[in-house]
């Protein structure tokens, strides 16, 4: 028979959260990252087993810069309301939205091959105009507000439509310029190319102070709490229909824009 001692000492635990996949508001595929996916999974990490940390294992090219800004500040008013500390460990890459993610840390580390930084935003389309006008296609477009049909594909861009969305492009910028540097304070270099969406390996973020220091997750955290150590690993994942094929074309677009993001970054 087992004796149990109610008042004998635990083995420390740490909650990892795995962000794995492009940021999107969506996630059909269950390899992307949205608010609504997460949310379950970020309250059971920091409650489930009564964590002494939090980590934070990403792996993300950024994505929507609506859910990173969500899924960073639901994981800080967590750490702040159990006041948990929260490390983030960088896989292969964590740009944009990824990096994002990363400033929702207290701390950030980061294998030397690691790829940070991409702190910009982009906008990117098509235009089909003269396809359809070389095929005698006709356009035929009838909107209320003169400004509904902005930017369509199909029609020659206006420059007042480029200026609009430069405008809201910088404005959306300033916001992720404003989350890095609340989040990093004076530990951030005064680098030209900070924020100009430029994106290094591990050594020269850390240079540019964008992370703490370079270090897996098992040693660190082995090292802070000690060997006996107990991990609790919380990611989202895929739904049962799409565990056995269905949905099948959603998941191969799912892949392939995935595949993109990350083939930016050289991956």
């Amino acid at each position: 028979m087992e004796i149990r001692f109610p008042f004998k000492r635990k083995h420390p635990v740490v909650s990892v959260l795995r962000l794995q996949g492009v940021i999107a508001s969506q996630a059909r595929s269950g390899s992307s990252l949205n608010d609504a996916t997460l949310a379950p999974l970020i309250e059971k990490a920091f409650t489930k087993g009564k964590p002494s940390a939090v980590a934070l294992s990403i792996n993300s090219p950024g994505g929507s810069p609506v859910q990173s800004s969500l899924i960073a500040a639901r994981i800080r008013r967590m750490a702040e309301e159990k006041n948990i500390p929260v490390i983030a460990f960088v896989e292969d890459v964590a740009a944009s939205g990824g990096y994002w993610l990363a400033t929702a840390a207290d701390e950030i580390f980061v294998d030397g091959c690691s790829i940070v930084g991409s702190i910009g935003v982009i906008s990117a389309g098509f235009g089909a105009h003269e396809f359809i006008t070389r095929h005698g296609i006709e356009r035929r477009v009838h909107t209320a507000g003169k400004s509904k049909s902005i930017l369509d594909p199909f029609r020659p861009e206006k420059p007042e439509d480029i200026e609009r969305l430069n405008t809201i492009l910088a404005d959306m910028h300033d916001r992720f310029k404003e989350q890095v540097t609340k989040r990093r304070g004076a530990k951030l270099s005064k680098a030209e190319e900070l924020f100009d969406g430029s994106f290094w390996l591990g050594g020269k973020a850390l240079e540019l102070g964008l992370v703490d220091s370079v270090g897996h997750l098992q040693p660190v955290m082995k090292e802070r709490f000690g060997e006996k150590i107990r991990f609790n690993r919380f990611g989202p994942r895929k739904g049962l229909l799409s565990r056995f094929g269905v949905g099948l074309l959603h998941d191969a677009a799912d892949v392939i824009e995935e595949r993109a993001s990350f083939a930016r970054f050289g991956l």
